[in-house]
C-alpha cells in the first residue's frame, strides 16, 4: 500500500515514528518537505526531491548547498503545506504517465509542536479535494486522516476509533459505526465513535473529514 500514493509531503510539525508513517516517508515516489522539514529530513539521511517553502527556516549556507531541490516561494496567501502541494500537482500533471490517474497524497509531520498549525493542516485536507481535486490523507503516529464528499466507503477494521468532522454537510447518516451520525453542527459532536466491521460508509451531500486511529480501542 506504501506506493499507492502520487507523492509525499513532510511538513515541519513533529517527525513521523509510527512504523506506517515511516514506511510511507521511507517509499516515497516523489518526496517533497516543506521548507524546515528539508534539513531535518536530510539528518535523517533521506534526501527529498524538493524542499517548498518561503525559506524563512532555511540558513544561506543550506540554501546553497541544496539549491538545485530548493524551491522559493515568497508569496504569503498561503502556507507552506499548500505551497508544497501546489508543486506537487505541477510536477505530478507534467508526468504524461500520471495524466489519467487520480493524485493521491500522503501527508506526514503535518501534527504536533503549534496546535494552531495542526488545527490549520487538518482542515486543508477538505480544502485541497475541493480545490485541487487530489485524494490527499494525513499520517499521524496514531492515525489518519482523511477527505470524503458525498457517499465514500471506507476500508477498516472491528473496534478501531472513527472520528468524523462536519464541513458543509447537511445530510450526513452511517452505516458500519456503533453510533449514527448526523449533520453535526459543532466539531466535537462527531468525535469518538467506532467501527463495528471491515468498513463503514458515509452517505452525505457535503464535505466532511474522517479519522481512525491504527490500532482497536483496548
Amino acid at each position: 500500500m506504501y506506493n499507492c500514493f502520487a507523492a509525499v509531503i513532510l511538513a515541519d510539525g513533529t517527525f513521523p515514528t509510527y512504523e506506517k508513517a515511516l514506511d510511507i516517508l521511507h517509499n516515497a515516489q516523489y518526496l517533497c518537505c516543506c521548507d524546515g522539514s528539508g534539513k531535518t529530513l536530510i539528518e535523517q539521511g533521506i534526501m527529498p526531491d524538493a524542499i517548498v517553502g518561503d525559506g524563512d527556516s532555511m540558513s544561506d549556507e543550506f540554501k546553497a548547498q541544496y539549491k538545485d531541490i530548493i524551491h522559493i516561494v515568497e508569496e504569503q496567501d498561503y502556507n507552506d503545506l499548500t505551497k508544497c502541494t501546489r508543486h506537487v500537482i505541477e510536477v505530478l500533471k507534467a508526468d504524461t504517465t500520471m495524466s489519467d490517474k487520480p493524485l493521491r497524497i500522503a501527508y506526514l509531520g503535518c501534527t504536533g509542536k503549534r496546535e494552531d498549525h495542526t488545527v490549520g493542516n487538518i482542515s486543508l485536507m477538505a480544502y485541497y479535494m475541493q480545490e485541487f481535486g487530489i485524494e490527499p490523507v494525513m499520517f499521524t503516529d496514531h492515525g489518519t486522516f482523511m477527505a470524503g464528499h458525498g457517499t465514500m466507503t471506507f476500508e477498516c477494521a472491528p473496534r478501531l476509533q472513527v472520528s468524523i468532522f462536519n464541513i458543509d454537510c447537511t445530510m450526513l447518516e452511517s452505516e458500519g459505526l456503533r453510533w449514527q451520525s448526523y449533520p453535526y453542527k459543532q466539531l466535537w459532536q462527531g468525535t469518538l465513535n467506532e467501527a463495528v466491521s471491515d468498513s463503514f460508509t458515509i452517505k452525505a451531500d457535503g464535505t466532511y473529514i474522517i479519522y481512525v486511529t491504527y490500532l482497536p480501542k483496548t
